[in-house]
């Protein structure tokens, strides 16, 4: 973690700094999470980043622990929550694996931006499932790149050893949706508003 820690912290600011690339497509991934939240619910997000998606759905649950291993993205997130008056959010420095909370602990789990960027997506998908309560959601939203770019699975390698890039895995939206009906999830809800846009799913734990 302390390597890719590292490059997060150096990308904060300019991170924190960037526009949405695609507004319109980030405000109905927010409307259509929203469908799924209840005010009694404990969230936990994984990735969390410099905090505007936690900090959005905030008004909608109960609680929400938002991890990230940069401790410059969350220092950001912290003071986006203060100006905001948003007291519901915890933000902690951690990556999902070293999470240690016990099994079926969290209603709903959300990991944008996320499951490509991690040494191994069956782990991370496999841990969430087990922290969902029983009939608990998973929202991710995923840059599927093997879909279009495959290029990089050569590339990215190089990137990452020179500094260029993070850690970044390669593979297709099918993979994701395998990784995830073998976890033990149903596919609720799938959505991509284009061929290289990120692949949005809402993925559902049995009750």
């Amino acid at each position: 973690m302390h390597q890719q820690s590292k490059f997060w912290d150096r990308m904060a600011e300019r991170y924190a700094a960037k526009p949405v690339a695609d507004e319109e497509s980030y405000q109905r991934k927010l409307q259509v999470t929203r469908g799924y939240l209840r005010p009694d619910m404990e969230v936990l997000e994984f990735g969390c980043g410099t905090g505007s998606t936690a900090i959005a759905h905030a008004p909608y649950v109960k609680h929400i622990r938002a991890i990230d291993i940069s401790s410059k993205m969350l220092a950001i997130a912290r003071g986006k929550a203060e100006a905001c008056d948003v007291r519901n959010v915890a933000f902690e420095q951690s990556s999902l694996d070293e999470l240690d909370v016990p099994g079926q602990t969290f209603d709903a789990v959300i990991g944008h931006s996320i499951l490509h960027l991690l040494e191994n997506r069956d782990e991370a998908v496999s841990k969430v499932h087990a922290v969902l309560k029983p009939a608990g959601v998973f929202i991710s939203s995923t840059a599927c790149i093997g879909d279009f770019m495959k290029i990089l699975k050569v590339v990215a390698p190089i990137g990452k050893f020179v500094g260029l890039l993070p850690l970044l895995r390669v593979f297709t939206a099918k993979d994701l949706e395998f990784s995830l009906i073998d976890a033990g999830f149903a596919i609720d809800h799938l959505w991509q508003p284009g061929r290289s846009k990120a692949v949005f799913i809402v993925a559902k734990k049995a009750a």
